[in-house]
């Protein structure tokens, strides 16, 4: 409780610190709205996103005409980031700012808000109807969209649009870059498809920390338990621990998975109960959910992440090794 309520104070001041940081800055509405009006026709777009699974992709689609920053990196936990003096600067020096939505970034939605009002900012989840948003017990949006090939696609392209209403005379390149990158996509989600299909139906479960896989499990079939909610503010009890070994004993699934971005120690609890009860679970490997890889490996790239994901899963739940 003492934790929660200084975590609460903490967020408080720091929202507060951060809406006065974007006052004395000197902020004023007017500010351009496109490359054009900027005056800087020759210049690269600059651009600052969030997450790297929004950073990445844009910057294979912008190529040489971009110059994109993500705030959070390789094991960096969205749901609990607080922005900093210098996340302040940058988003303020930029030309366009485009974040996931959702409430994924729930800390920072003031300061999208402030600083939307002198440049684009764009919540490129927004673009997704809202029919196809999954939602948990409470009603509330799972955020992770990016898992479903096919929904990051109508949010990269919302994405896209609005480089082509900054910049006009980049249009067509980028959309060509578009389609040749969401060719690409296609590819990855067909044999993402064809690899889960051949691990067997009654193991096809994925076990993680916090329920981040949920429309990757959608997509190919899978039935996703996250020890934790949608969000890693979640509290785990016991009986999560207990409900998901009991699901691993039902299903005798052979492994579970730790997630680069969270602690692993309630992972490790539900390895050592399983093992209580008679079954030997087994660490299946590190998954990315909330973040990707390094920058320069193959891990920190969109397609990089998503096929070590679906490589991991497929040899840990089928026991055939790499």
């Amino acid at each position: 409780m003492i934790t929660k309520l200084f975590s609460k104070k903490a967020k408080i001041l720091g929202a507060a610190m951060l809406s006065l940081a974007l006052v004395l800055s000197g902020c004023a509405s007017g500010e351009p709205q496109t490359k054009q009006a900027s005056g800087d026709s020759d210049e690269k777009i600059h651009i600052v996103t969030t997450i790297g699974q929004i950073a990445e992709p844009i910057s294979v689609i912008g190529g040489d005409r971009v110059d994109v920053q993500s705030l959070m990196g390789p094991g960096v936990d969205p749901h609990l980031y607080n922005a900093t003096q210098g996340d302040i600067q940058k988003l303020q020096g930029s030309d366009v700012v485009f974040y996931s939505g959702l409430h994924l970034e729930g800390n920072m939605t003031e300061i999208f808000e402030q600083i939307g009002k002198n440049k684009p900012v764009l919540a490129i989840a927004d673009a997704i109807p809202k029919d196809q948003l999954l939602e948990d017990e409470a009603k509330a949006i799972d955020p992770h969209v990016w898992f479903d090939i096919d929904l990051w696609k109508l949010a990269l392209d919302s994405a896209v649009e609005e480089l082509k209403a900054f910049s006009p005379e980049d249009a067509e390149y980028f959309e060509q870059n578009k389609q040749d990158y969401f060719a690409k996509l296609d590819e990855l989600k067909a044999e993402a498809k064809d690899k889960i299909s051949q691990i067997p139906e009654a193991q096809r479960v994925i076990v993680t920390a916090h329920d981040a896989f949920g429309y990757f499990g959608r997509m190919h079939g899978m039935e996703v338990v996250g020890l934790q909610g949608l969000s890693t503010e979640d509290e785990i009890g016991l009986s999560d621990i207990n409900g998901t070994i009991d699901t691993l004993l039902e299903h005798n699934i052979p492994a579970v998975f730790v997630e680069s971005s969270i602690n692993p120690a309630s992972i490790n609890a539900v390895i050592e109960g399983a093992a209580k009860k008679g079954l030997n679970v087994k660490l299946g490997g590190e998954l990315f959910s909330d973040a990707m890889g390094e920058e320069g490996t193959t891990e920190g790239t969109y397609i990089g992440m998503y096929r070590h994901n679906v490589e991991t899963i497929y040899h840990a739940l089928t026991g055939s090794g790499e």
